[in-house]
């Protein structure tokens, strides 16, 4: 496979408090991250089976390292990705859509979609990557997202793809919706 890695990047949030209020337990917060040389840099080709092909396996890795960073089980999930200048939006597309939702679920034993987000950027853009619950998207108290930076990241002809997962939803959520607990079936409706 001619997408080659430069660096991995993990970042680790572990939160006790929030609104000046302790949380019953701590809420963990990981995004692993992924820069990558990107093949189609500087062209536009209609094949883009490469990075799809590459979203499959990059799934899998990018879930077993969250897992393992997290420590915990799995209850909330997001991805995005960031394209250099030199590539387009549809390179991080081929990459978080077509493949690499299927191991992602299955690792964590999600059912739902995964939210996702992409941009184009230049080295060092933040990166808020959406979650929500892995079992039903409804699930409001789970509706969050995770910022990440990787400084020297992506060059122009780079891709930088990440993964979130978190152990629980908001600190402290009280909007009302769809709780955790309730979530059925394949939706978490029915």
């Amino acid at each position: 496979m001619a997408v080659t890695i430069r660096k991995w990047a993990t970042f680790v949030e572990e939160i006790h408090e929030e609104g000046g209020k302790p949380l019953a337990r701590p809420l963990r917060r990981v995004a692993v991250a992924v820069v990558v040389k990107n093949p189609y840099a500087g062209s536009n080709p209609d094949d883009l089976s490469e990075l799809i092909d590459f979203g499959e396996v990059l799934g899998a890795e990018l879930t077993r390292r969250c897992k393992e960073a997290l420590g915990t089980p799995v209850e909330a999930y997001g991805k995005g990705g960031i394209v250099g200048e030199a590539g387009e939006l549809e390179h991080i597309a081929a990459c978080l859509h077509p493949k690499f939702g299927a191991p992602t679920r299955e690792g964590v034993g999600g059912v739902s979609i995964l939210p996702s987000v992409k941009k184009r950027a230049a080295m060092g853009a933040t990166l808020d990557i959406p979650v929500h619950h892995i079992k039903a998207m409804l699930v409001r108290s789970h509706f969050d997202a995770m910022e990440i930076r990787v400084p020297d990241a992506p060059a122009a002809d780079e891709l930088l793809l990440a993964l979130a997962v978190t152990d629980g939803g908001r600190p402290h959520a009280r909007v009302g919706g769809l709780k955790a607990e309730d979530v059925v079936g394949v939706d978490g409706l029915r």
